[in-house]
């Protein structure tokens, strides 16, 4: 009995499993196949935080704040928080893109919208996932350029498309990107616009 329960469970995890790969590949169809796409990893974003995080330090540049672009910046930032010894974050929640490939026709703030008057007078660190066409990291540096003028951006990837250019970039490319962190669907069976 003990062994048909053991089959039973593992037949309904695999179940489970078939369910979702059947439901991500369902999502993915709009993206063609031959599209290569630069992958981070877990391990590779542990790196690549630790990196941008020491060529910031390295610069000289000793920020005040780290300031998140939700939610593609979240992570990044918390892990170049701790690694520059910094527990001021703020979050600027700004939507933009809307799908792979397709965005509103200008960034915009999203509630809750922080009060931002803690920036004045500042050293500003922005932290975003990666500088696509930088329309997203050019809107915070207007917010955040109402509040100080020393501001600095870092991101773990940048496009050459970019109307921004970085101050700390990882690594340039012109590829799409998957990130450990949406790679996969939601939970919830929603679909990922930005898988």
């Amino acid at each position: 009995m003990k062994a048909h329960v053991e089959i039973m469970l593992t037949h309904t995890n695999m179940t489970r499993f078939t369910t979702r790969v059947v439901r991500m590949a369902r999502r993915c169809q709009n993206i063609p196949m031959t599209q290569e796409r630069e992958v981070l990893t877990w391990n590779d974003f542990g790196i690549a935080s630790r990196e941008l995080a020491s060529a910031v330090w390295d610069s000289g540049f000793e920020p005040e704040i780290i300031v998140c672009v939700a939610r593609g910046g979240l992570i990044p930032a918390g892990a170049m928080g701790y690694a520059l010894d910094l527990k001021s974050l703020l979050v600027l929640n700004v939507e933009f893109y809307t799908g792979i490939g397709t965005t509103l026709l200008d960034p915009r703030l999203v509630d809750p919208v922080p009060d931002n008057h803690g920036m004045t007078g500042k050293r500003i660190l922005i932290v975003d996932d990666v500088a696509d066409s930088g329309r997203t990291l050019e809107f915070v540096h207007g917010i955040c350029s109402q509040y100080t003028d020393q501001i600095k951006v870092a991101v773990l990837y940048e496009k050459p498309r970019t109307v921004l250019k970085c101050d700390y970039v990882w690594k340039k490319t012109d590829q799409w990107i998957s990130f450990p962190w949406s790679e996969l669907p939601p939970v919830t069976g929603a679909t990922n616009s930005e898988a």
